[in-house]
């Protein structure tokens, strides 16, 4: 029966992760990944002590990642995936050629060893051009979506927050009706109570992306709050309430509960956009929307800022380079237009 851990390497790697989480302050889907990567290396060697480590280890297991395929899709791994999954268990050499018991055995320079060749270094790091709806593709999906249902309601209004805020996935599903204020037009992603990214606090005023979509948050708000009589520590897209109807497992109505994460609230998303014939977007694609609407609203560097930050950006730049994308064809437009 083949080996399926070493314990000395299963204490070593919980130094590791008290290392990441405590001295590198990595959130647990950071150190997952890493410590996913690492037992990809581990079955590479068949689970040998990291204190027998020797490079012939680090370039058998670059050979073997070029050949494995990505369990899903039947297809060979993407060099982005090998990339970061090297990269991953490089930082953990590095670590373990410091410590003791380690660093008379593991040299910082045999880490290098996990480095990809330049050409698909590059291939990995290059960016390519992101997909992201139209405004009118949105119009469009959000006309399509029924709401004859309480859930219905919850889910169009969801598809209408995501376009207002441009909020991340993870920070809407944890989201409470505290955090909303109609009569400013905002909602306050406060990093006590939603996942934020960074853990940063701050407002979004809701973008002026049409009065339709602001329309049917509100309705949706006013709802919770008068008729389900949810408080304000209750979600703002609480999940369906459980229970037997008619012999039969099935919704019936509204718990006053956040979802765990945001698997249900993409799905809600990509299933609005392919329902109306369109491509699965993501709600993260949004974000590019909006970035490209803010080039046609902003006519200042004042405005662009503003826009920026309500994105949760300090830096103007990262929304410029993230999210204000201009393809091939639209680069060669503006560059004609110059002439």
């Amino acid at each position: 029966m083949a080996r399926k851990f070493n314990e000395e390497n299963e204490r070593i790697k919980r130094r590791y992760l008290q290392f990441l989480r405590e001295a590198k302050r990595q959130d647990m889907a950071t150190v997952d990944k890493a410590m996913e990567a690492i037992l990809r290396f581990e079955r590479s060697t068949s689970f040998k002590p990291f204190k027998r480590f020797h490079i012939e280890q680090a370039i058998t297991f670059k050979n073997r990642l070029a050949q494995q395929k990505n369990a899903r899709t039947g297809a060979p791994l993407s060099r982005a995936t090998v990339d970061s999954t090297l990269r991953c268990v490089k930082a953990f050499v590095l670590w373990l050629a410091g410590q003791p018991g380690y660093k008379s055995r593991i040299a910082y320079a045999d880490a290098e060893y996990f480095n990809l060749n330049a050409k698909d270094a590059r291939i990995a790091h290059t960016a390519r051009e992101a997909k992201y709806p139209t405004p009118e593709q949105c119009r469009h999906a959000f006309d399509q979506m029924p709401s004859a249902t309480v859930l219905q309601r919850r889910d169009k209004a969801l598809f209408a927050f995501f376009l207002l805020t441009g909020a991340r996935d993870g920070a809407v599903a944890s989201m409470k009706l505290k955090h909303i204020d109609l009569v400013e037009s905002c909602v306050y992603q406060d990093a006590k109570d939603v996942k934020t990214k960074f853990a940063k606090s701050f407002t979004t005023w809701f973008f002026p992306v049409g009065e339709i979509y602001l329309q049917t948050f509100s309705d949706w708000v006013t709802y919770l709050r008068e008729e389900a009589l949810l408080g304000p520590s209750n979600a703002l897209f609480p999940k369906p309430e459980m229970g037997l109807k008619d012999g039969s497992f099935a919704a019936l109505g509204l718990s006053r509960e956040n979802y765990r994460n945001a698997g249900k609230l993409r799905a809600v998303i990509k299933d609005a956009f392919t329902s109306a014939g369109l491509p699965a977007f993501a709600p993260h694609s949004f974000r590019k929307t909006l970035g490209l609407l803010a080039n046609e609203h902003c006519t200042t560097p004042e405005q662009f800022k503003a826009w920026s930050m309500n994105l949760g950006h300090e830096d103007i730049a990262t929304t410029w380079n993230a999210y204000l994308p201009i393809s091939q064809a639209r680069q060669g437009e503006l560059i004609r237009g110059m002439a």
